[in-house]
């Protein structure tokens, strides 16, 4: 168990410290994501950025996840075939939805980034990093953006994950650094200690900092 999400984020340093990487940057998935991604682009005196994911529900059912939806350049859209084919639809009938997570992606972006560009992670090592992974619908969606942006590799570091759902994106990254994977998992908020809700205004601040100098240290 972690105290909170900046330990995690040391351990995950750590952890990255050993390996030989190649121009590291360090890309959080906001908002839970960002506290742990701070001390691990700290560590690895690299830039911090945002990959932001919106999760496309089912008419009526927003909670079930359809797909996701990550922001660009190139924007990337994700389906989960087998629940549209349960629910009987196709990528068409979510077009509605789909263009109000692009209008609230945007909105995000403008909140947290002030509109800034991403960072560029052309032949790179990007790193991905979130607070931990339960089913893993966000995160498939971020790997998949992340990989048409041209980095040279892709890790994935979180503190904690479901086994099954690790093991399901393993063939999307070229490393995976988890320090815990719990025989059984039921929850993420369940290995801290201090798991706190992260507030929108945080997240613009430590990206405002992030853009004028190095990480900020909580």
């Amino acid at each position: 168990m972690y105290r909170d999400r900046t330990e995690a984020g040391q351990t995950l340093a750590d952890r990255l410290q050993e390996l030989d990487l190649t121009r590291p940057v360090v890309l959080a998935l906001p908002r839970g994501g960002l506290p742990v991604a701070v001390p691990v682009a700290q560590a690895l005196d690299a830039p911090l950025d945002l990959v932001l994911v919106r999760k496309i529900g089912l008419p009526g059912q927003p909670e079930l996840a359809a797909g996701a939806i990550v922001d660009g350049p190139p924007e990337h859209i994700f389906f989960n075939d087998h629940i549209l084919a349960m629910a009987g639809l196709t990528p068409d009938d979510l077009e509605g939805t789909i263009s109000t997570k692009r209008t609230e992606l945007a909105a995000r972006r403008k909140m947290y980034l002030a509109d800034r560009a991403p960072v560029d992670v052309t032949g790179c090592t990007a790193i991905l990093v979130d607070d931990g992974i339960a089913t893993g619908a966000t995160v498939h969606a971020a790997l998949l953006a992340l990989r048409e942006r041209g980095p040279a590799q892709v890790i994935l570091a979180v503190p904690v994950a479901a086994r099954d759902t690790l093991d399901a994106l393993r063939p999307l990254v070229d490393r995976v650094v988890c320090p815990l994977v719990p025989r059984y998992f039921r929850a993420v908020g369940l290995h801290y200690q201090i798991f706190n809700q992260v507030a929108d205004e945080t997240v613009a601040e430590i990206m405002k900092e992030a853009a004028t100098g190095p990480a900020r240290k909580d």
